[in-house]
């Protein structure tokens, strides 16, 4: 069985070769190119990857470029600067392909080498306390590398375009009832600098940004 593997891309030309080379068998991955402007999109071309280009800015809408994209019955998501294995996928994807779960996240351990900034650690653990709190589901991590059926997500309709699109998927997957689970990945040096906690401005406007989904999911219910 054939699995999506969507890559919101943001100049990760220099990650690519070692994140694709290292892509298991039956996974494909779907390389979204969110303007880029070094050469990402022909790395990943190169590597065999389906390259899709979003011209609108933000995570999410690179994330959900990919996933309109994919067609595969299950998908997953994860970043692309070589923070994460591709070859731990069949462990985030297991449950889903078993039926065990219906959304898998990745918990990411600390491995050598690896920056995750104090302040950045957390802000993730105070959110996984509020999704713990929502939605019933025993997290402790946001995590980027994640797996779920690919029509049950689009029915979710998400609507975030920016770096509030992972909260709210696992928002919508409680309120929908799905059973959310979490898997332990390696977490490792990334290769440049991370475009979320590398910045102050990263830092603060994803922040402001899962705020606003939190106030908005918090009004819905």
């Amino acid at each position: 069985m054939e699995i999506d593997v969507v890559l919101p891309c943001l100049n990760e030309e220099a990650a690519l070769p070692w994140v694709l080379g290292r892509m298991p068998p039956g996974f494909r991955p779907i390389v979204v190119d969110n303007g880029s402007t070094d050469g990402s999109a022909r790395v990943a071309a190169e590597f065999g990857a389906m390259v899709v280009a979003e011209p609108r800015p933000g995570f999410g809408a690179a994330c959900h470029a990919g996933l309109t994209a994919a067609t595969a019955d299950v998908v997953c998501f994860m970043d692309a600067d070589a923070s994460l294995d591709p070859g731990q996928l069949p462990r985030v994807a297991g449950p889903v392909l078993a039926g065990e779960a219906d959304l898998v996240l990745g918990r990411r351990v600390l491995g050598p080498g690896a920056s995750w900034p104090v302040h950045a650690r957390l802000g993730n653990a105070v959110l996984a306390r509020e999704l713990r709190r929502r939605t019933g589901a025993d997290l402790h991590d946001l995590g980027p590398m994640r797996a779920c059926g690919r029509a049950a997500l689009l029915a979710l309709e998400l609507a975030d375009r920016r770096f509030g699109y992972p909260l709210e998927m696992v928002l919508r997957a409680g309120a929908a009832g799905w059973r959310t689970a979490e898997v332990e990945v390696d977490y490792l040096a990334r290769t440049g600098r991370s475009k979320v906690t590398g910045t102050v401005r990263g830092t603060l406007r994803t922040i402001g940004d899962m705020r606003r989904v939190m106030a908005d999911r918090a009004g819905m219910t």
